[in-house]
C-alpha cells in the first residue's frame, strides 16, 4: 500500500499542473506500451474527476510489477512534453490569451531516456547540479562579475558518466541534435523579431521600474528567486506584472533569451541603434531579504568555480559579460544613465495603445483574401433584399410508427422570433458553448425561402469585420462537394472549388486546426448531399493525412472528432432523413414566409430597381385580383416570378391579367423564351432538369449541355446562371421551382415513361415497392396543370404541336386515376396536395369530383397550413356544399387565414389552439368586426380537451378569465360556447408537472358546469396526491353534471380518501363511474368509502383495485355493497387481501370483480 501511495503522490503531482492535451499524451503512451486496453483508454479519456484519474493510472502502473526509476521517468516525460498554453493575461489578434509560464518536472532514469526525452537540456544540467548538492547548505548567489555561478567539474563529471554508459554511446548523434536544438532555433528567431513590437503599455514584463546603479557600485546580496524552467524551443511569455513597460519604441533586432541568466534576463541587441544591447528581466521577484514561501520548490545555489567565472550554464554567457544589476533587476540600456530608462505607464499618458502580435504572414494574407472573396459575392442577382426574422424551431417524434424525428409545427402565438437576426442566432451558440465542443446550428426552410442568401449574408457580415469572434468563416455550397466516389481531405472541405483561386498552404491549415473554436463552417443546401444519412453513427476518426470519403469527413465533424470546438451552420430543406442528423443540434431555426407587407415591399423595391417606379401600384393591382398568386407571394422566389411577369405585362401596355395558377405563371415566363430558342432547346433543358432532380442535384457542368447553342440560350434567357461561389463552368437553374416546372414539362411530353407509371409522379398514393421520393416536390402540381389545361395556352406555347399532342393520352390516364381515389383514406398532407393538383388543372369536372368527396370532419392536426393551403382549402369547402368540422390545431395557421376559414358558412365548428383563437378574437374586436367575432366564438369548441403541458392549462385558465371579463354577472346563457359545452377533460402531465400544475386546473374547474367526464389518470401517473384531492373535492358542488371521475394512479392515501368521501355526496345524483385504481388507500380510507357508498344513488361502477387495504377493509366494502342495489360492479382485487378471502366475498356477492 505504501508503494501505491508513493506512485499516487507522483501521478497526482504530475496531473495537477498539466493540460488536457498533455494528459491525453500520457494515456496514449500507456496505450502504445500495451499497459492499457483500448476500451479502458477511451474510458480514462472521458474521466471528469482528476483524483479518480490519478488513482486509476496509479493502479495500472502498480499492476505491472516492480517499477524502476526508468519507468517513472518515462511517465514523467510523457506528461511533461513542452507546449504553449494560453492564459488570461495576454491576447492575440483573435482575442485569445497567451499564458506566460511553463513547468517541467524532474526527469529520472537512464541517460538514454533523458536524451530521448523532450526535456530542456538546460533543465537537465541544473537538475544534475541540484542532485549533486543534495544535503548541502544553500549558498546565496551574487551577480557580481567575479562570482562563479556553476560548477564545471560537475558538468565534466556528467559527461564522463554518460560516456561510460555503453547504452548511451550509440546516442551521441542525439547530442549534436540537442546542440542544434538550442543554438539554431529558427522559430524562436522568427518570434523574437516581432515579439515586443506589439506589446502595449499594459502588457509589460517588469514588476517595478528603477534607475540602474552607477558603474562600480555593488548591489546588495539577495536570494535567488524561484525560477520557472523553460523549454527554449517552446517558450511562453510571462504573466503581466503590476507595473508595465512600453516596448513599442524598441529597435528591431535579434532577441536572445536565456533562462539561466540571473533573474531571467533577456538580452536584446539593436543593430541599427548603435546600442550594445538591452537587458529585460521577466518573472516576479521578491524584495530584498524576502523569504520565499515554503510551499515553493527552492533552487539551491551552485558552488563557485574559479575556472569559469560568472557562468550560469554551458549555454549561457558569463556574468562577467553582463552589467551589474540593481536590486529590482529591471529593464535598462547597457552603459546608459538614469535618463534613458523606459517610461512607466503613468509617464506615458493615455496615448499608449495596445498592439497585439501578428499572425504568420501567410495566415493573415489568406484571411484578407477570403474576406475580399466574400465581399465580391455580397450582391444577390435574385432580387432586392427584405429583412426576415428567423423563427426558433424544434424536432419532435413523428406521428407514424417509425422513430424518426420531424420538424415540429408550433402554434402561431408560440413562435419565438429571433428579433436580433444573425446576432441572436450566434448568441445562442455562445450561450450554450462549452470549451472545445462543436456547436451545430441549423437553419431550415422550404425551397425558395432565401436560406442560401441568408447564409451568404453571414459570410459577407464576417468579411466586413462584424463577427470578431471568428477568425475564419468558410461558406461551402454542398453541391460543390457531392462527387460520387470522391475522396476528400479536411482542407478540401474548408477550401472547396468555390474559393478558387485561393489556396490554403500547410501553415494556414495548421493554424486553423489548432484553433477550431475560431472557425465558422457554413454548409449551404445540406439536403443535396447523399452522404448526410447516418452521420451521427457512421465510422470516423481523428484527423488523418490520408483522404477519406465525404461521409467519413462529415461524420467526424458531426461526432466532434474533427475541428472539435468549431461552429457548424447548416442550411437545408426540412425533408427526408435530415432530422436524424439534426437530432443533436444545439439550435434550430426556420426561415418563415413573407408577410403580406413584406411581399408588397419586395415588389416596390423590385420595380424601383428596374426603373419602373411609376408602375408599382399597377403591379400590386394586378396581384390583388388574383388571390391565389397573392398567397403564393409569401415565398420570395414566387414573389420574384410574379414581379417578372408583371413587368413583362406592363411593358406590353395591354390589359392582360396575371394567371390564376402556378402553371400559368411559369408558362407566361417561359413562353417568350421558348419562341426564340433553338429547335428542341426547351425539351432538352427539361430532360436535364428531370435527370438532375432524380439524382437530387440542381447544378451541372457546361459539358453536360447537349450543345453550345442550348447552353448559350439558357444563360441568355436567365434560365441558367453561374452558381454563386463555384467555378465558372458550373451552372444552376435560376430557382428550384423552375427546375420542377421543367421536369414536369419533360414528363408531360415524353414517350419514354409508360402511361401506367405516370400516376406515381403525382405522389398521392406512393407505392410500397420502389416508391418515388418526390425530391422535385413541385412536379405534381405542374404536371397536372400542363396535362389538363388547354394545350394552346399551356403546353403548346412551350413545345411543338406534335410533341404536345402526347399530353392528350396522359390526360385520360390521370383522369381515371384521380376519380378512383378515396379521399377519406388520404392523410392531411396528401389531401392538400390533391386539392392543389385539382386547382392547377382548371378542369371543372375534376375539381367538383374532388371537393364533393371530402369527408365532413377534416383534421389537419400537426400538418403545416401555409397561406396557399388555406386558400385552396377554403375554396374547396365552399364548392362542396356541405357542412364541415375542422381541426386546425398545431398547423401554424396565420390569424388572417384562421379568420377566413372560420367565417365560411359551411364551417359549423372548428378546433384550434386556445392561444391562437383568443388572439383572433382580440384582433377582431380591435378591428371592429363584431359579427365575425360572434361567429368565431360560437363555432369554437374544445371538446374533448386534453391537457398535456402546462401551457394547455394556462390557456384554459386564460379562456375562463376571458369569459369572466365578458360576463361578470355569471349568467350561464352568456357563457362562451367552448366553456359551456365542454363534456370531457383529461389531465396528463406526469408525476413531476402534475402536482405543480393541478392547483391551476382545480381553480378553473367550477367554470365548466357541463363537465361529464374528468379523467385525471395518466400512463406516467399524475400523482396529484392528497392535496390535489382536497382541492378537487372543493369543486364538486359546481360539477353537478359529472358522471365519470377517474382518480387512478395519483398516490392517494387514507387522508385523501377520507376527504373524497366527505365530498362525494355532492355528486350523488350524477356520478356513475368512480375509479381509484392503483393508489395507496388502506383500511381507514376503505372504511370511509364504504360509509358513503349507500348515499351514491347513481353510482354503477367503482374500481378500488391495487390499493393497500386488507381483508378488514374489503369486508367493510362488501358489507356496504349489500345496501347498494344500484351498483353493478365493484372491482376490488388487491395483493394485500388473501385470495381465499376475496373468493369468499365474491361468492357472497357476484358483483365483486377480481379481474
Amino acid at each position: 500500500m505504501n508503494h501505491f501511495h508513493a506512485i499516487l503522490a507522483q501521478v497526482q503531482t504530475l496531473l495537477s499542473s498539466q493540460q488536457p492535451r498533455q494528459v491525453r499524451a500520457l494515456l496514449d503512451g500507456l496505450l502504445e506500451e500495451q499497459l492499457l486496453s483500448r476500451e479502458y483508454h477511451c474510458a480514462l479519456l472521458r474521466e471528469p474527476d482528476g483524483e479518480a484519474l490519478a488513482r486509476k493510472i496509479s493502479l495500472t502502473l502498480l499492476e505491472k510489477g516492480d517499477l524502476d526509476l526508468a519507468f517513472l521517468s518515462w511517465v514523467c516525460n510523457s506528461l511533461q512534453a513542452p507546449t504553449v498554453e494560453r492564459g488570461t493575461s495576454y491576447r492575440d489578434h483573435g482575442g485569445h490569451s497567451l499564458c506566460a509560464t511553463m513547468e517541467l518536472g524532474s526527469p529520472e532514469g537512464s541517460y538514454l531516456e533523458l536524451l530521448n526525452s523532450d526535456v530542456d537540456p538546460l533543465h537537465l544540467y541544473r537538475l544534475y547540479d541540484q542532485m549533486d548538492l543534495a544535503g548541502e547548505e544553500e549558498i546565496e548567489l551574487s551577480s557580481e562579475p567575479d562570482t562563479d555561478t556553476i560548477n564545471c567539474d560537475q558538468f565534466s563529471k556528467l559527461l564522463q558518466d554518460m560516456e561510460m554508459d555503453e547504452e548511451t554511446r550509440e546516442a551521441y548523434a542525439n547530442i549534436a541534435e540537442l546542440d542544434q536544438y538550442v543554438f539554431q532555433d529558427t522559430q524562436l528567431e522568427g518570434l523574437s523579431k516581432d515579439l515586443f513590437k506589439h506589446i502595449g503599455a499594459e502588457e509589460g514584463f517588469g514588476e517595478n521600474i528603477e534607475v540602474p546603479v552607477e558603474a562600480g557600485q555593488k548591489p546588495q546580496k539577495r536570494r535567488f528567486p524561484e525560477e520557472h524552467d523553460m523549454d527554449s524551443k517552446h517558450r511562453k511569455l510571462v504573466p503581466p506584472s503590476r507595473t508595465s513597460l512600453n516596448y513599442s519604441d524598441l529597435p528591431a533586432g535579434h532577441i536572445q533569451i536565456f533562462t539561466t541568466l540571473p533573474q531571467g534576463l533577456w538580452q536584446i541587441s539593436g543593430p541599427s541603434t548603435g546600442l550594445s544591447s538591452f537587458l529585460i528581466y521577466h518573472g516576479e521577484m521578491p524584495q530584498v531579504n524576502q523569504v520565499l514561501p515554503s510551499s515553493s520548490p527552492t533552487v539551491p545555489s551552485l558552488p563557485e568555480s574559479p575556472d569559469r567565472p560568472g557562468s550560469a550554464s554551458p549555454f549561457a554567457p558569463s556574468t562577467a559579460d553582463l552589467p551589474s544589476m540593481p536590486e529590482p533587476a529591471l529593464t535598462c540600456r547597457v552603459n546608459e544613465t538614469e535618463d534613458t530608462t523606459s517610461p512607466s505607464p503613468c509617464q506615458e499618458g493615455p496615448e499608449s495603445s495596445i498592439e497585439f502580435p501578428k499572425w504568420p504572414e501567410s495566415v493573415e494574407q489568406f484571411q484578407h483574401s477570403l474576406q475580399d472573396k466574400y465581399q465580391a459575392l455580397s450582391e444577390s442577382p435574385s432580387g432586392p433584399l427584405v429583412p426576415m426574422e428567423l423563427v426558433r424551431a424544434r424536432l419532435e417524434r413523428g406521428s407514424n410508427k417509425s422513430q424518426e424525428r420531424e420538424l415540429a409545427t408550433p402554434d402561431w402565438t408560440e413562435r419565438q422570433l429571433a428579433h436580433g437576426g444573425l446576432a441572436e442566432v450566434l448568441q445562442v451558440v455562445g450561450d450554450c458553448r462549452r470549451p472545445r465542443e462543436t456547436q451545430v446550428v441549423a437553419v431550415l426552410g422550404k425551397a425558395g425561402q432565401g436560406k442560401s442568401h441568408w447564409a451568404r449574408t453571414v459570410s459577407y457580415t464576417w468579411a466586413r469585420g462584424q463577427l470578431p469572434q471568428y477568425d475564419f468563416v468558410f461558406y461551402v455550397p454542398c453541391h460543390c462537394l457531392d462527387c460520387p466516389g470522391g475522396t476528400y481531405h479536411l482542407r478540401d472541405l474548408l477550401c472547396p472549388p468555390s474559393l478558387q483561386p485561393l489556396a490554403m498552404d500547410d501553415e494556414v491549415f495548421d493554424y486553423i486546426v489548432r484553433q477550431p473554436d475560431r472557425v465558422l463552417l457554413i454548409l449551404d443546401a445540406f439536403e443535396e448531399l447523399e452522404a448526410q444519412d447516418g452521420l451521427l453513427h457512421g465510422p470516423c476518426g481523428p484527423l488523418s493525412p490520408e483522404p477519406c470519403s465525404l461521409r467519413g469527413l462529415l461524420a467526424g465533424i458531426f461526432q466532434r472528432k474533427l475541428l472539435r470546438g468549431c461552429t457548424l451552420l447548416l442550411t437545408a430543406r426540412p425533408r427526408g432523413r435530415l432530422a436524424q442528423s439534426l437530432s443533436k443540434a444545439d439550435a434550430i431555426f426556420e426561415v418563415p414566409s413573407f408577410s403580406t407587407k413584406q411581399a408588397q415591399t419586395y415588389m416596390r423595391h423590385y420595380f424601383e430597381n428596374s426603373g419602373m417606379a411609376g408602375n408599382q401600384d399597377k403591379a400590386l393591382g394586378l396581384l390583388e385580383v388574383q388571390p391565389f398568386l397573392l398567397t403564393h407571394s409569401h415565398s420570395p422566389v414566387l414573389c420574384s416570378a410574379v414581379c417578372q411577369l408583371s413587368k413583362a405585362l406592363l411593358e406590353q401596355d395591354t390589359e392582360a391579367q396575371l394567371p390564376c395558377t402556378l402553371t400559368g405563371l411559369y408558362v407566361g415566363l417561359l413562353g417568350p423564351a421558348a419562341q426564340n430558342s433553338p429547335p428542341g432547346a426547351l425539351v432538352q433543358l427539361a430532360r436535364l432538369a428531370w435527370e438532375l432532380g432524380r439524382r437530387h442535384q440542381s447544378t451541372l457542368q457546361e459539358t453536360q449541355f447537349p450543345s453550345v447553342e442550348v447552353k448559350t440560350w439558357a444563360v441568355t434567357q436567365g434560365l441558367m446562371q453561374p452558381t454563386l461561389g463555384t467555378t465558372e463552368t458550373q451552372l444552376a437553374f435560376s430557382s428550384f421551382l423552375l427546375q420542377c416546372f421543367l421536369g414536369a414539362v419533360w414528363l408531360a411530353q415524353c414517350n419514354e415513361i409508360k402511361d401506367k407509371e405516370l400516376p406515381q409522379y403525382l405522389a398521392l398514393t406512393p407505392r410500397k415497392k420502389r416508391p418515388y421520393d418526390n425530391w422535385l416536390e413541385g412536379v405534381p402540381r405542374f404536371l397536372a396543370g400542363l396535362v389538363f389545361q388547354p394545350r394552346a395556352h399551356c403546353l403548346g406555347a412551350l413545345v411543338e404541336p406534335a410533341v404536345a399532342a402526347v399530353a392528350d393520352r396522359k390526360r385520360k390516364v390521370l383522369t381515371r386515376y384521380l376519380k378512383r381515389l378515396k379521399l377519406g383514406t388520404l392523410r392531411a398532407g396528401r389531401l392538400l396536395e390533391l386539392l392543389h393538383c385539382a386547382h392547377e388543372t382548371q378542369e371543372p369536372g375534376i375539381w367538383e369530383y374532388v371537393t364533393h368527396q371530402l369527408p365532413g370532419y377534416l383534421s389537419f392536426l400537426g400538418t403545416r397550413l401555409t397561406p396557399p393551403d388555406v386558400y385552396v382549402l377554403g375554396r374547396a369547402l365552399e364548392t362542396a356544399s356541405q357542412d364541415f368540422s375542422l381541426d386546425l390545431r398545431q398547423t401554424g395557421i396565420e390569424p388572417s387565414g384562421l379568420g377566413n376559414l372560420v367565417g365560411l358558412s359551411c364551417v359549423t365548428s372548428f378546433r384550434a389552439s386556445l392561444s391562437d383563437t383568443m388572439a383572433l378574437w382580440e384582433s377582431l374586436q380591435q378591428q371592429g368586426e363584431l359579427q365575425l367575432l360572434q361567429t368565431a366564438e360560437k363555432k369554437f369548441t374544445i371538446e374533448p380537451f386534453k391537457a398535456k403541458s402546462p401551457k394547455d392549462v394556462e390557456d384554459l385558465d386564460s379562456l375562463v378569465q376571458t369569459q369572466r371579463l365578458r360576463n361578470p354577472s355569471e349568467d350561464a346563457a352568456k357563457d362562451l360556447p367552448a366553456i359551456r359545452d365542454l363534456k370531457k377533460l383529461e389531465f396528463a402531465l406526469g408525476p413531476v408537472l402534475g402536482p405543480q400544475v393541478f392547483p391551476t386546473l382545480a381553480k378553473v374547474l367550477p367554470a365548466f358546469s357541463s363537465l361529464q367526464h374528468l379523467d385525471l389518470d395518466s400512463l406516467s401517473e399524475n400523482k396529484i396526491g392528497d392535496k390535489g384531492v382536497s382541492k378537487l373535492s372543493a369543486t364538486f358542488p359546481q360539477l353537478k353534471a359529472l358522471e365519470t371521475l377517474n382518480l387512478s394512479q395519483n398516490s392517494i392515501t387514507d387522508v385523501g380518501a377520507c376527504k373524497l368521501a366527505e365530498a362525494l355526496p355532492a355528486l350523488a345524483k350524477s356520478l356513475v363511474r368512480l375509479s381509484l385504481y392503483n393508489n395507496c388507500i388502506c383500511d381507514t380510507g376503505a372504511k370511509s368509502l364504504a360509509q358513503v357508498l349507500p348515499d351514491m344513488v347513481s353510482l354503477r361502477v367503482m374500481d378500488v383495485q391495487f390499493n393497500k387495504f386488507t381483508a378488514a377493509g374489503a369486508q367493510q366494502l362488501a358489507s356496504s355493497l349489500q345496501k347498494c342495489p344500484q351498483v353493478e360492479t365493484l372491482a376490488m382485487w388487491t395483493p394485500t387481501i388473501p385470495f381465499g378471502v376475496q373468493e369468499h366475498l365474491q361468492q357472497l356477492d357476484a358483483r365483486i370483480s377480481l379481474r
